[in-house]
């Protein structure tokens, strides 16, 4: 009953708030989301202990669900060590984040619906971490996508809001068109879509193959590269990640709980819970480590010249995914879950700091607009710096423990795609660094930027705002510490236990430790050098950052127009599919279609009718020498009938 009740508080806050927020008022639909949000985040704990230090996994069953001949699934609830880490994650930030909306939302018009959508996010999120079966997860997959798409275009009087949720909508129809056509292999290999008997049957499959258009074909990889394209379109990786940044047109809460802890983080958690599968598929790991060691690089350049605050936090998002998902290509699946879990703790600091902000000053989001706000906002001021401390991997913060795990994991993997991974995750440790940085001194540091109007109502964030923000701070500070030994150290195994799976030749987790010493400290040295170079820039030289611009113009803009992938999309996709619905839709339709159907029909009659009106002058002499004339052709015809009778 505790872990139904866990994911099935949100919806009921997600229904009652969503079709009852008239009667209930803002006030009570928002007391009864949050309110049930933590109580959902009080259970997750309750269940963390009970599988990770208690009786262990437990499935339980709900009902049956679909049935159709021979296919039977249940909705059942999948409890192991893996769901637990991610019951706290999602199950808490949540939480936290619906506190939070109190405050940041109080004067919109529309709070019960922004707090239903919220819930109802989170409970697909849960839906999704917690299911047996591949249908299952794929309902809760669709399920966050619906609710980012909601979340996104919450402000729907704005056009650009509408145009990023439909851009997020789009993008993950790629990605979640591929993980779909990956459920459908696995059903067809495997005969089910339960987890236990797929993962069990995995390695009688490795190595096979099968016919494609005449070439042999791995199945496995096929699944998981399928699989992995799912994973692309939801976590924001390289090629599909485009819709993140534009998704900053949101509400600041909704970017920290989707684009920071969950939604995006679904990806990395749908291939650890596949390991079983991944680990027989070395292609597909690969795949995964260059996409992945790619993207960190490649979002954290971009972060370097972003000047809204939310975009440069959310092109760090993006970067750390790509640290998550290289780690799982080297089968460091705990070291990816690992900084899943630190990261939706600093991430989410950071992105509600940046909300506080945008709270001071009057909805502002340019940072050449702020500046020295760290006197209006102390408390604020130090909470940023302890998400960016986090954020660095500066020791001993919590993505020191995660992210350095996952460049020593990179680095023992001992190939040459871990040695990829590891070098780019060095030159992104050392962007990273830089772009969190810049953020703090362009906001809080130097002479203000902000009109004297603006700075006379800058304050800081009310309580309510501010303790989410406190208890965030106390995750990124202690989380990397208090549990990096069980999740990550030398007995990891003994924490996750059957719910991921490594095979023995994958040794990237047990040898990480062991690694030399300059693989450790490089990640540090990097970071120190990140932090270094923006107070150069930021503090003691501020006349560098224009002059360096002005001298790589080029790159400047390559970077500052996102290596200029919308452009490219817009080149190859968006204009030939417009043309191509122009053709269609005045071509096919306009001229074919409707030219001989009823446009063309009615056209006929209309040219006739027209035609008929000219007979018609109002002349009665013209009326009485038709007349005749119709007499004579009658009569006439009558003569012609009787002549040819005889």
């Amino acid at each position: 009953m505790t872990y139904a009740l866990i994911v099935l508080l949100p919806l009921l806050g997600a229904i009652l708030a969503g079709f009852f927020g008239a009667w209930l008022k803002d006030r009570g639909a928002q007391i009864v989301t949050c309110g049930l949000l933590v109580i959902s985040a009080l259970l997750s704990w309750l269940a963390f202990v009970e599988v990770i230090y208690g009786d262990g996994p437990v499935t339980v069953v709900l009902f049956s669900w679909i049935v159709s001949g021979d296919f039977d699934v249940s909705w059942a609830l999948r409890i192991d060590q893996l769901t637990a880490v991610m019951l706290i994650v999602v199950t808490n930030v949540s939480a936290l984040v619906h506190i939070y909306s109190v405050g940041y939302m109080a004067h919109d018009p529309s709070i019960p619906r922004f707090m239903s959508y919220l819930s109802l996010f989170t409970f697909a999120m849960l839906a999704l971490v917690t299911a047996d079966n591949f249908v299952q997860l794929y309902f809760g997959w669709e399920g966050v996508g619906l609710a980012s798409y909601l979340l996104i275009g919450f402000w729907y009087d704005r056009p650009s809001a509408n145009a990023a949720a439909i851009k997020a909508f789009v993008v993950n129809r790629v990605g979640d068109f591929g993980f779909a056509l990956g459920i459908m292999g696995i059903f067809l290999v495997f005969g089910t879509v339960q987890m236990d008997p797929v993962f069990a049957a995995a390695p009688d499959f490795a190595g096979k193959t099968f016919n494609f258009l005449g070439y042999e074909v791995d199945i496995l990889t096929t699944i998981c590269l399928l699989l992995f394209l799912g994973a692309m379109g939801k976590s924001a990786q390289l090629g599909l990640h485009t819709w993140l940044p534009d998704a900053m047109e949101g509400p600041t809460p909704v970017s920290a709980l989707i684009h920071a802890a969950t939604m995006v983080t679904a990806g990395v958690f749908m291939l650890a819970r596949c390991s079983p599968i991944f680990e027989y598929a070395p292609i597909a790991l690969a795949v995964v480590t260059i996409v992945g060691a790619s993207t960190a690089f490649f979002a954290a350049t971009v972060g370097l010249v972003q000047n809204d605050i939310k975009r440069v936090i959310a092109y760090s998002t993006c970067s750390q995914l790509g640290y998550m998902f290289f780690a799982i290509g080297v089968s460091a699946y705990p070291a990816a879950i690992f900084h899943l879990f630190t990261h939706a703790f600093f991430k989410a600091l950071l992105f509600l700091g940046s909300g506080s902000v945008i709270h001071a000053v009057s909805d502002e989001q340019d940072m050449r607009k702020m500046g020295g706000l760290w006197r209006h906002i102390k408390a604020t001021y130090v909470l940023m710096w302890i998400g960016s401390l986090a954020l660095a991997g500066v020791p001993f913060f919590a993505g020191y423990y995660s992210k350095d795990m996952i460049l020593e994991a990179s680095w023992a993997a001992g190939t040459g795609f871990g040695e990829y991974a590891y070098y780019l995750g060095i030159a992104a440790a050392v962007m990273t660094a830089f772009y969190s940085w810049r953020l703090l001194f362009m906001t809080f540091h130097g002479e203000p930027r902000a009109d004297e109007q603006v700075m006379s109502h800058v304050h800081e964030s009310p309580m309510v705002m501010l303790i989410p923000l406190v208890l965030l701070a106390i995750g990124a500070v202690f989380s990397g510490i208090a549990f990096s030994g069980a999740m990550i150290g030398h007995h990891w195994h003994d924490f996750w236990g059957d719910s991921i799976f490594v095979l023995d030749t994958n040794i990237a987790m047990d040898t990480a430790h062991d690694v030399p010493g300059w693989v450790k400290m490089l990640p540090i040295a990097a970071g120190l050098i990140g932090i270094l170079i923006a107070y150069q820039f930021y503090i003691r030289r501020t006349d560098l950052p224009a002059a360096f611009a002005r001298m790589h113009e080029p790159l400047y803009k390559f970077l500052l127009n996102k290596w200029y992938f919308d452009e490219l999309y817009d080149l190859i996709f968006v204009r030939p599919a417009k043309w191509l619905g122009w053709i269609l839709w005045k071509g096919g339709d306009g001229r074919i279609i409707d030219g001989f159907g009823p446009d063309g029909i009615s056209g006929v009659v209309l040219r006739m009718a027209k035609r008929a009106t000219t007979l018609q002058t109002g002349y009665v002499y013209h009326y009485a020498f038709a007349m005749l004339i119709g007499v004579a052709a009658l009569v006439t015809y009558y003569l012609y009938l009787s002549v040819g009778g005889q």
